[in-house]
């Protein structure tokens, strides 16, 4: 069976959904209603159902997701609307983490920004070879990564390589993110990769409920320590900064940004 819009498509083949963004032109950027999307199925799967194991995946070929469609940003006017999204983002996010069957990020190609959280905030990551994930909003948009976003990377590969990412802006290829422990396998091409994702969702199909979703519920519970930190007052700086506008210009512009700090 599949229920599909435009631009997500969710479809259960046996025991495993299938989470597709679907946006290949633009490198399967993500709108609000894609976010939306995700975190309305994750939270609405039945733990005593069919469905025993969730795939994320990008259609394409090329990209995951390039993170979230910069273009949306255009009706930001004011910090109060940065604040707004990381909220909407942080509720998406819970709902992905509470996901009541363990989630697989299948990632071919581009996997930055927003949809890099998404990758970090499932339970496994497989990749193709041709990975190419990372952070790049300090020489892009100049917006920042909230605390707790900042944890579900960190928890992964360690503040230092996290920070690497965040204050280099670099993207890191398959070899590196298999090093760092950010993905679990690599492979050649997008039909091995589903080929393999399918497989573990096979195999989770076949293992105990509910020692799967106690050890998410354990990891759950660890990342929602970076709910403690306050960030509010560094979103607020960031998406109310002249760079924030300036960056948001520049890039729709395709033009260099010159920030000021202010």
């Amino acid at each position: 069976m599949a229920n599909q819009n435009d631009e997500i498509l969710y479809s259960v083949e046996g025991v495993t959904g299938i989470i597709t963004f679907n946006r290949p032109s633009a490198h399967n950027a993500l709108t609000f209603g894609m976010y939306d999307r995700l975190g309305e199925i994750c939270s609405t799967l039945d733990p005593a159902g069919p469905v025993k194991a969730l795939i994320i995946t990008g259609a394409g070929g090329r990209a995951f997701a390039a993170g979230t469609d910069i273009s949306l940003f255009r009706a930001f006017s004011s910090a109060q609307d940065g604040l707004d999204y990381e909220t909407r983002m942080e509720a998406m996010f819970q709902k992905l983490e509470s996901c009541p069957v363990p989630t697989i990020a299948a990632i071919n190609g581009v996997c930055t920004g927003g949809a890099a959280v998404i990758a970090a905030a499932c339970d496994l990551r497989i990749s193709t070879r041709d990975l190419k994930f990372g952070f790049p909003i300090a020489r892009t948009l100049a917006n920042c990564l909230s605390a707790a976003n900042i944890q579900r990377v960190a928890m992964l590969t360690g503040v230092g390589r996290a920070m690497d990412l965040l204050i280099t802006t670099r993207l890191i290829g398959a070899d590196e993110a298999r090093a760092i422990g950010l993905v679990n396998e690599v492979f050649d091409d997008a039909e091995g990769l589903m080929q393999r994702a399918r497989a573990i969702a096979a195999q989770i199909a076949t293992q105990a409920p509910l020692t799967m979703r106690a050890a998410k519920e354990v990891v759950r519970r660890l990342r929602s320590r970076a709910f403690a930190v306050e960030d509010m007052d560094l979103i607020a700086q960031c998406y109310g900064s002249e760079d924030f506008r300036e960056g948001l210009d520049a890039f729709l512009s395709k033009r260099p940004p010159q920030f000021k700090g202010r």
